[in-house]
């Protein structure tokens, strides 16, 4: 059977790669090859940051209202294609068809807060600085600029990149993951159809060639990332050597405290969804589940109960609640960091390594897994998991908690769950963590406020979308300006100051 091949797109169409390399892509649930994708070479970089480049002068003038209603056209796209894509993700995912359809969403809202770029880029005014002196600035865009993105959202971590900086009057090279290609593909198209010029929006597929080849280039002048701390490290350290603008998000061990006081059934829902959800592979699942004092004699028997009974199966079925592990390589590691977290001594209450789902028993999947009394030592609890494992941790007080979590390397993720007033307010004050929840278990902030951790979950100064993402793709200027009837005769060798 001839399998699909997933091609880049540069300059306003699909091209061949000048690679000879490809990397199979697979359906999770079934185990079965569906498509192939090119791993490009450096010279499928070179060629998509030169349509990107040629394309950058007159998109860079072109109006803000201009660029606003180009996004406009592709919110609507994307809102009439919205299934199409979610169905697109779970094939090549594996997530749950209503997950994929909320991450599509996600994505569609940064869009959406695009449109506004006219306002928010409008700049600052001061009549008469000095003496028949006005001063003001305004932001420009910065070239070409690239994103680089995970598996876990091949559609929503992209947005988070690409419509902010396209209606900055950026042009924008994606290199996303060569895991599930197609969703951006897709998204490319759509892009087109609603009439962005060529050259403004380009896909390269690709490893760490085309990753290397896009930090090293002298024509990419910023790089966002989403991925693994150490690569993120990785993208971070190379990027600025090259002398570029870098966002990079990295991993996470985001936990989520239950205080006695807590409604312990919607604090159990919450769990269940945040670690379970997506199968655990996202940057603010839940893996660490923090009780204090006696909830955990409340939490355990009904945390237990649920994770035995979550229906894990195809993410095209609508019943199911998890779907597989995004690759056999994926299964193999998650297997593995079980294993360590038996050797180390954790309670392992719930064993999900041998689950088969039935009728897909050559897909990928685990089923949930649960520890208790797990510490702080402990390897399951120190490295970044990403699958469906939730471990249990123990403390007494409410400040034995705050230093487990302010001690953890990661601060991306954090969430508490209290009926009191006084302990979501010094929890959310004294937290050494970038996005806080208080009865809400993923705190991923609105499309307008911003995405970004703390620690070693964030390498560089600036968060993801919202007016952060907006400083981040554009520089400021400013400007002073006062006319000759109005200066002085003489040379003036003192520094200016306002007077």
């Amino acid at each position: 059977m001839t399998q699909t091949l997933v091609k880049n797109f540069v300059n306003g169409q699909v091209v061949d790669s000048t690679s000879d390399r490809r990397q199979k892509v697979f359906n999770p649930a079934t185990g079965e090859v569906t498509a192939e994708v090119v791993l490009s070479n450096r010279a499928d970089v070179d060629a998509a940051v030169a349509a990107a480049k040629a394309a950058f002068p007159k998109w860079a003038q072109t109006p803000p209202i201009r660029r606003a209603r180009l996004m406009n056209r592709l919110l609507a796209l994307l809102n009439q294609n919205a299934d199409k894509l979610a169905h697109a993700i779970t094939q090549e995912h594996g997530k749950v068809l209503s997950d994929a359809r909320g991450e599509v969403q996600r994505g569609i809202d940064i869009v959406e807060f695009a449109c506004g770029i006219p306002q928010l880029l409008k700049g600052d005014y001061s009549d008469q600085a000095s003496s028949n002196i006005d001063n003001w600035t305004f932001r420009q865009p910065l070239g070409v600029v690239a994103g680089i993105t995970p598996f876990n959202f091949p559609t929503m971590v992209p947005a988070w990149m690409y419509p902010v900086a396209l209606a900055t009057g950026n042009t924008f090279i994606l290199k996303p993951s060569p895991t599930d290609p197609t969703p951006t593909i897709m998204v490319a198209e759509l892009i087109k159809e609603a009439g962005f010029p060529d050259g403004v929006f380009n896909v390269v597929h690709g490893d760490k060639e085309s990753v290397d080849a896009l930090l090293e280039h002298p024509d990419v002048h910023a790089i966002s990332f989403v991925g693994s701390t150490p690569i993120a490290n990785y993208v971070y350290e190379t990027g600025a050597r090259h002398g570029k603008r870098v966002q990079a998000l990295g991993g996470a061990k985001n936990h989520l405290v239950v205080m006695p006081d807590a409604d312990i059934e919607k604090a159990v829902d919450a769990l269940m969804g945040a670690a379970y959800g997506s199968a655990g592979e996202r940057c603010m699942a839940i893996s660490v589940a923090v009780l204090v004092g006696n909830a955990a004699d409340r939490v355990m028997p009904l945390l237990t109960e649920r994770v035995r009974e979550l229906r894990v199966g195809s993410g095209l079925d609508e019943s199911s609640e998890m779907g597989p592990i995004v690759t056999e390589a994926a299964k193999a590691r998650i297997r593995k960091a079980i294993d360590t977290g038996v050797e180390e001594g954790a309670t392992l209450v719930v064993d999900g390594r041998d689950f088969k789902a039935p009728g897909f028993e050559d897909g990928f999947f685990l089923g949930g897994t649960l520890f208790d009394n797990v510490t702080p030592e402990m390897t399951i609890y120190k490295d970044e998991i990403f699958g469906p494992v939730l471990a249990v941790v123990r403390v007494n007080s409410f400040q034995e908690a705050v230093t487990l979590i302010n001690e953890n390397a990661f601060g991306n993720g954090v969430a508490c769950y209290t009926e009191s007033g006084h302990v979501a307010r010094e929890f959310g004050r004294s937290v050494d963590v970038g996005m806080v929840g208080i009865n809400v278990p993923l705190p991923v902030p609105m499309a307008w406020h911003g995405f970004g951790g703390w620690k070693k979950s964030l390498f560089g100064d600036m968060h993801a979308y919202g007016e952060e993402g907006v400083r981040f793709y554009t520089k400021q200027k400013s400007i002073m300006q006062r006319w000759l009837a109005n200066i002085e005769a003489g040379a003036e060798f003192s520094m200016p100051v306002a007077k």
